[in-house]
């Protein structure tokens, strides 16, 4: 099979296109020809080698759609010819409130899916909801099940709440804004373009702010009122600045740290404001059932910034490196 291979660490020039054994599924197992994946940011960070537990050669990728094509022992056969999604959350483990010791991702230490096949537990395909195409399935997995528990799970974000949501125009964010304006939430946006900001207006956002404005904190604050939740995926100055975003009572869902640690973080603000601090990572399988089910006939769509050919990873990767991207990037497998 046809496979993007990282054998080094380094620029998108690593991802190479290379002829790999195809998987053989097995005990309960299945195996899956993907019609399409699309890159998070987590992929990046693999092939930087600034994530923990690389271990090379990898096939890399986490977002998948395909079709069945073999099962292994223990696994229905009549599944074969299925069109299905995968959940990349791999033996999230027996409670729904955290992930368990052997939780891991798919893409690294397991390959992944920039290929023609990948090899995948049968307990992490779920049926394509129908009236989506296999690139949109594809966008939606990580990052949706990663903005479905902040935002749902997590947060419990209802209807009337205010909410903001740090750099729109990130899959996870985006998949973030969708789901609160479904849930009744007035919802406002930081990023560090205005165009994304306008983009974010034409899905149903409330307001925005540039955070390249030193006043940022301010401006959201007059225009949004009281912030009932943040949905925050940056850490570092940008959880910082939501403690002061916050008004008393308000909740902040954290779901990854781009810009790193918080520098001097001033406690007081958390217990005098009497504010929730709430981890969350990626989701548990039925996060992800319920998460998918808002792709309905009538509900979700992902936001597909670019397709491009399996064999251009490198040059979509570019894309995803300079933070050009409004919502997910995906690649399409002939």
């Amino acid at each position: 099979m046809k496979a993007i291979v990282l054998r080094s660490t380094g620029g998108p020039e690593t991802l190479a296109l290379e002829e790999m054994p195809e998987p053989v599924p097995g005990v309960g197992e299945v195996v899956v020809r993907l019609k399409a994946a699309a890159l998070n940011h987590r992929d990046a960070w693999i092939r930087m080698g600034k994530y923990a537990g690389i271990v090379l050669p990898i096939i890399p990728g986490s977002d998948g759609a395909g079709v069945i094509s073999a099962a292994g022992s223990g696994v229905d056969a009549s599944l074969i010819g299925h069109e299905i999604v995968i959940n990349p959350a791999l033996e999230w483990g027996a409670s729904a409130r955290c992930q368990g010791d052997q939780f891991r991702i798919l893409g690294l230490p397991d390959n992944g899916t920039y290929a023609e096949y990948v090899t995948v537990p049968a307990r992490n395909i779920i049926p394509k909801p129908k009236w989506l195409s296999f690139d949109e399935a594809a966008a939606i997995p990580l990052a949706g099940v990663t903005a479905y528990r902040a935002v749902v799970t997590r947060a419990q974000v209802k209807e009337g709440d205010t909410v903001v949501i740090t750099g729109i125009g990130g899959g996870v964010a985006t998949f973030a804004l969708l789901m609160a304006k479904q849930r009744g939430a007035r919802v406002f946006v930081t990023s560090g373009s205005e165009e994304k900001i306008e983009r974010a207006l034409t899905l149903g956002a409330d307001g925005g702010a540039t955070y390249k404005d030193e006043n940022w904190v301010k401006l959201l604050t007059a225009k949004a009122g009281c912030v009932d939740v943040v949905i925050d995926g940056a850490g570092g100055t940008s959880f910082d600045a939501a403690l002061d975003l916050l008004s008393p009572g308000g909740r902040i869902a954290i779901y990854g740290a781009t810009l790193g640690p918080v520098h001097e973080l001033q406690v007081r603000r958390i217990f005098w404001k009497q504010l929730t601090v709430l981890g969350s990572t990626m989701g548990s399988p039925e996060d992800f059932e319920n998460m998918i089910a808002l792709f309905g006939k009538d509900g979700l769509r992902p936001v597909i910034d670019s397709v491009y050919p399996l064999e251009r990873a490198a040059e979509a990767h570019r894309r995803m490196d300079l933070q050009e991207q409004f919502g997910k990037i995906v690649l399409a497998i002939a």
